[in-house]
């Protein structure tokens, strides 16, 4: 708990200790100073501003009769400027359960406008609304599409709220950070990415027969599979590629089943492992991948360019089909790859799916990864500095909550980031990249190992 700078020590955070530290992780490594409480000061726009403007990058919390704990971090200070706010660093947050969930500000737009009304985020939502205890949603007066959310999951469509506090948000100095121990050890040093790329070139597949590891990407539309191969191809490329198509659309934009070698640069020979990208799943029935050409696609049947149809499952070709694959053709390690930022949104219908496809993938004895991708845009610690990715607790968090909502142990689960806005290659991001390939290597060889090689 947090007593009001001046204040009597009744005068608290409603925040807990643990709440405190899942926002922290959120932002960094950083401390909260609590600057105003309506319920102490009342839901007062000017009181807000006296006690809010030019103190530097806030955080609102609010609370409201059914419970939720809600709010938004902006990193532009209040100043009563008239002016509207980009700020990108701006996001909104709801607590799910034990971890809060993160909206970030769309790319270009306002985060706020900076008046002399209450705290206000990308023109659509209003905290201490017309100083009553609050909260506005102006759902069908659009300004610009800021943030991407729906009032169910904010804050469950009850707009009057019991609390709102803003902290002030101030940077601990680095000194602190380096102290905290890494809950797992990376190299970050060109000499290790070096190491990586010579053991991938250098692997061999324990059976002979097998000239190169299948590796299948399987997971929900936008997460980045297609990035990911991109990315591993820019890294043995030397430079930025866009080979995949890749993107953030609502839908799927692969739509064939297609198999990725990659070569050690241009003129290079192969490298010894193939990704296969399929189309993105989706939660409803009809949509997206479907679960029976992922079985097709283990078993070695779907060929190179096969396009999906979500409506109807893979037929093989019936002499094809009446005898099995062999084993180079079939798949051999899975690599389910999820958004750091949208684990909390996963729904019942698409876990349920991908529980479906972990009970065929483990009936067939395939090594499965997970791979979480978009680190740096969960938490904004990792974001300034992707070294700092296992000492964030919040991304530990997020890694324990992918282990036990896919069912997968937490040594399986691999944060990366993928490039998507670079125009040059970043060491560190190559070290993450290179290690989670090289783990996935390691996975098919104990497949390999267990198999009749028929």
């Amino acid at each position: 708990m947090y007593t009001l700078p001046g204040s009597g020590a009744t005068n608290t955070s409603k925040l807990t200790e643990e709440q405190r530290k899942q926002l922290c992780g959120l932002l960094g490594n950083v401390e909260l100073t609590l600057l105003y409480k309506a319920s102490v000061h009342g839901y007062n726009a000017s009181i807000f501003h006296q006690r809010c403007d030019r103190q530097g990058p806030t955080l609102l919390v609010a609370y409201n009769r059914s419970g939720y704990i809600f709010g938004g971090y902006t990193s532009v200070e209040y100043a009563q400027s008239g002016q509207h706010i980009r700020d990108e660093k701006a996001f909104l947050f709801s607590f799910q359960g034990n971890n809060p969930v993160r909206f970030n500000v769309s790319s270009g737009c306002n985060a706020r406008l900076d008046n002399t009304g209450g705290p206000n985020f990308g023109q659509k939502l209003y905290f201490c609304y017309n100083n009553q205890a609050a909260v506005y949603d102006q759902s069908g007066q659009i300004y610009d599409n800021a943030f991407t959310f729906s009032s169910a999951t904010l804050y469950g469509n009850d707009t009057q709220l019991t609390e709102c506090e803003v902290y002030k948000v101030e940077q601990r100095s680095t000194q602190v950070s380096i102290k905290e121990k890494p809950w797992r050890n990376v190299l970050w040093t060109a000499e290790r990415r070096d190491e990586l790329m010579k053991m991938i070139r250098n692997h061999k597949p324990l059976i002979t027969s097998v000239s190169r590891v299948r590796i299948l990407m399987i997971g929900p539309v936008g997460a980045g599979k297609s990035s990911f191969f991109n990315s591993i191809n820019s890294i043995f490329m030397g430079r930025i590629t866009s080979k995949a198509m890749s993107g953030s659309a609502g839908t799927s934009l692969t739509t064939q089943f297609r198999t990725y070698p990659v070569k050690d640069g241009r003129e290079g020979k192969p490298l010894p492992f193939v990704l296969c990208d399929t189309m993105g799943l989706e939660e409803q029935s009809g949509a997206g991948l479907d679960i029976e050409d992922i079985s097709s696609i283990l078993q070695g049947h779907v060929p190179d360019r096969y396009k999906f149809n979500p409506t109807s499952s893979f037929q093989p070709d019936e002499q094809k089909a009446s005898k099995p694959a062999s084993l180079k053709e079939k798949i051999h390690c899975v690599v389910y790859v999820i958004d750091a930022t949208k684990i909390s949104l996963m729904s019942d219908k698409l876990e349920e799916k991908l529980a479906a496809i972990r009970r065929k993938v483990n009936s067939l004895g395939i090594a499965q990864i997970v791979l979480m991708t978009k680190v740096d845009e969960a938490c904004s610690l990792v974001e300034e500095d992707l070294q700092s990715l296992y000492v964030s607790s919040y991304i530990k968090t997020k890694v324990q909550e992918v282990s036990s909502r896919l069912g997968v142990p937490v040594s399986c689960v691999l944060p990366v980031k993928n490039y998507s806005q670079e125009l040059e290659l970043e060491l560190n991001c190559d070290v993450l990249l290179l290690t989670a390939l090289q783990q996935m290597l390691n996975f098919a060889d104990d497949y390999l190992d267990d198999v009749d090689p028929v």
